[in-house]
């Protein structure tokens, strides 16, 4: 496009990034913590946790789907996981908006020797890799450790 990316971008960028799965944790962490969140379990142990926090990641990213093990229907999740859609959607636009008005103010300027390009294999392996390593901290962990506990307590003889 021509235009200077800066700081305000790159800070609307990562509010954009951050925003949703920080909101999802914090979010998630409530409902295991309280007797209300995790009355509507119903599964117990690792699976309950998986099924809270596909709830809350559902609700921030797109429809606000659950498990059906968890009831949702509840005042308590039907609160949280609408603060989660409006945050969750909120939080990627507005910023977006920012980044769209504040390129749209800019002058071009054109290309150097610093201009890193858009069409290059190597932003494309960047840009992969960093929706690689956030996916993967925010939810590699719980949706993995869920299944894998919940198989080896299985192994065990162990049910919830």
């Amino acid at each position: 496009m021509g235009k200077k990316l800066e700081l305000l971008e790159m800070v609307m960028a990562v509010v954009i990034i951050i925003t949703p799965a920080i909101l999802l944790l914090i979010l998630s962490s409530i409902a295991i913590s309280t007797e209300v969140g995790i009355t509507s379990l119903g599964n117990r142990g690792p699976h309950g946790l998986s099924e809270i926090i596909y709830a809350f990641a559902s609700a921030a990213g797109n429809n606000g789907s659950a498990f059906a093990g968890l009831n949702a229907n509840t005042v308590f999740y039907n609160l949280t996981t609408s603060l989660a859609m409006l945050v969750g959607r909120f939080s990627t636009i507005i910023p977006a908006l920012a980044i769209a008005g504040s390129l749209a103010g800019k002058k071009i300027v054109p290309s150097s020797v610093a201009t890193f390009p858009t069409t290059s294999v190597l932003f494309i392996i960047m840009l992969v890799s960093v929706i690689i390593v956030v996916g993967a901290l925010t939810f590699f962990p719980v949706f993995t450790l869920g299944p894998l506990i919940e198989h080896l307590l299985l192994a065990i003889g162990k049910t919830f």
